[in-house]
């Protein structure tokens, strides 16, 4: 039996061994190295040593986090159009409205139910899109109920106060977007690691868990498990129900 570290790879899972990471730590701001390796994001000081950073999207050959984390909030902020546009057809035209009121049912309340951050400027944003989008979904179902009985005062109510908590909660999206850079560090994790001599890190979306696995029921892959020269895999194992892909090596990019 042997212990592995748990991490999350956008839509995969993936284990590494645990006497290979020396600590997990949150991702501070990196310092630019000129004329890196493409999978190198920069570089850090840790305990008096300067560590490469090495970003495990690029390597695998994925979107990195930071540009699929903006296209999402890129599309959860037109979301959002979209409900005020369907909300203001269903005030004006007695259409039905058929978005959510609900401020946890919709994409933008389900990622931000889920969302933690240690950083303070990262909750302060944080903090005040919650509050701005739960008032947006909630003040729905009073706008709609008053257009039942006097339409006239349900228009106005649009057009001041619901229109003014919506280019609120815009602002606080395109506050949260322009900080990202903040935001994608307080997110993701860094796998201190060492091999053959070299002690880098491993840049990973979020750790899963720490877990006591049989290396025995590994399901060894018949396909190359070579994703690069610098990343060999060594199959997959299931673990509660879903399948881990299990890394064996990875090597510090050099150029």
């Amino acid at each position: 039996m042997v212990d592995f570290v748990i991490f999350k790879l956008a839509h995969s899972v993936y284990a590494i061994e645990i006497e290979k990471v020396q600590r997990i730590i949150q991702t501070p701001q990196l310092t630019d190295i000129p004329s890196a390796h493409e999978y190198v994001d920069g570089m850090m000081s840790y305990e008096s040593r300067v560590i490469k950073v090495v970003n495990l999207r690029k390597m695998m050959g994925l979107v990195t986090y930071d540009d699929e984390m903006l296209v999402l909030f890129d599309d959860l902020k037109k979301q959002h159009v979209a409900w005020i546009d369907a909300l203001e057809d269903a005030i004006y035209n007695d259409h039905p409205f058929s978005k959510t009121t609900n401020p946890h049912m919709c994409q933008l309340g389900k990622w931000l139910d889920g969302f933690t951050s240690y950083d303070d400027n990262v909750s302060n944003i944080l903090k005040d899109l919650n509050a701005n989008h739960k008032a947006l979904h909630n003040s729905a179902t009073a706008v709609l109920e008053m257009a039942k009985t006097d339409k006239e005062a349900a228009k106005k109510d649009f057009d001041v106060r619901i229109k003014q908590i919506y280019h609120k909660t815009i602002a606080s999206i395109d506050l949260f977007i322009a900080e990202f850079d903040t935001v994608a560090a307080s997110l993701q994790k860094l796998l201190l690691y060492h091999y053959n001599g070299a002690d880098f890190a491993i840049k990973v979306d979020s750790i899963v868990d720490i877990a006591h696995l049989d290396e025995n029921v590994i399901q060894k892959s018949s396909d190359d498990n070579v994703v690069s020269e610098y990343l060999e895999l060594n199959g997959v194992i299931e673990l509660d129900g879903e399948l881990v892909n299990v890394i064996k090596e990875i090597k510090l990019p050099q150029k």
